[in-house]
């Protein structure tokens, strides 16, 4: 019976699985970040449309930002800093559009906000916008852009906003994937925060063990104890520097 793992048949259908699998993952994250990208604007529109008719005086977004915080402590995008930034996106936008522009919808809030801070214009604030998605752009890079100016120094080719999805190796599709705001929408940043230390952690313990002798053995265990009823702590036992004679 022939190795499955030489198989052509396999190899084949494996590298198309793995193809369908990324891109449903990004799929699923842009999804995400257009849901988190519109209710801000709703948020934006909402608090902009208070101030407006309202007779609660100043301070809402304070008292906003605080009773937000406690009907949701899990999530950190409902600070009085990001708030006054929804805000001031908000109103850059609505002035010359109804709805959330397209490609403004599908780029992840730290590329919005980063737009909306450095640019006053917004047919150049919505050129960024497509260039980004264009091209695939981190948050770096379109901060690079910017300040070299690119939308004057190259032009204003791009006008139309392309329905296809960003290369799933791009770095805006890596970016959007692990958005730290996505991850706060859902109640999970503090999980992938922890996730990304724990990998960081065994990354440089393995480099270390592998500068030794050989026969060290290296062992992350990861369990959950718990403290009382209905409550667990996760602890991370790391044991290092087993030496296998």
């Amino acid at each position: 019976m022939p190795d499955i793992l030489f198989s052509p048949d396999y190899i084949v259908w494996f590298s198309d699985l793995k193809q369908r699998i990324s891109l449903a993952r990004q799929q699923a994250s842009l999804s995400l970040n257009s849901a988190l990208i519109e209710l801000y604007w709703e948020i934006g529109r909402d608090m902009v449309e208070k101030e407006e008719r309202a007779t609660w005086g100043s301070g809402l977004i304070e008292r906003l930002s605080r009773d937000l915080t406690h009907a949701f402590p899990d999530m950190k995008g409902f600070s009085r800093r990001n708030l006054y930034a929804i805000r001031q996106w908000y109103l850059f936008y609505s002035a010359l559009s109804a709805i959330v522009p397209q490609p403004v919808a599908q780029l992840p809030w730290g590329h919005n906000r980063l737009i909306v801070s450095k640019i006053k214009d917004y047919d150049e604030a919505l050129w960024y916008s497509l260039a980004a998605n264009e091209n695939g752009w981190t948050r770096d890079d379109l901060e690079l852009k910017i300040e070299k100016r690119d939308y004057h120094r190259v032009g204003h080719a791009l006008t139309n906003f392309s329905q296809t999805l960003p290369a799933v190796q791009s770095g805006l599709a890596r970016e959007t994937l692990k958005d730290p705001y996505n991850f706060d929408f859902l109640g999970l940043e503090d999980e992938a925060q922890e996730r990304a230390i724990e990998a960081a952690l065994t990354d440089k313990i393995t480099d270390f063990l592998l500068e030794l002798e050989k026969g060290f053995l290296f062992v992350l265990r990861t369990r959950f104890l718990g403290l009382a009823p209905g409550s667990m702590i996760k602890v991370s036992a790391i044991l290092s520097g087993v030496f296998i004679s």
